[in-house]
């Protein structure tokens, strides 16, 4: 599978509220997107602050817990564009 394949699927994980199943790919990508879906990842889990340092890393804001949906979304849209995350 292609690293953008493996994080399509870790969207897919994220969506469906299975952040663990997301975690396992994410964390090994050092890329921008990845560690944008790491705060995502930590976001669902509830560990706030590690999810504000992998935001920190993807040169992201940090949008808070209500955000989950939309920032699932723009990292989608993100991926499938080929944008920085700190640009989408």
């Amino acid at each position: 599978m292609t690293a953008e394949g493996a994080l399509a699927q870790a969207l897919d994980h994220l969506a469906a509220g299975a952040w663990r199943e997301a975690h396992v790919i994410v964390q090994d990508d050092a890329s921008a997107l990845a560690a944008w879906l790491h705060g995502i990842v930590h976001t669902l889990e509830g560990d706030l602050d590690n999810a504000r340092y992998w935001y920190r890393r993807a040169k992201r804001a940090f949008p808070g817990v209500e955000a989950v949906a939309a920032e699932i979304a723009a990292a989608r849209r993100a991926l499938a564009d080929g944008v920085d995350p700190a640009r989408a």
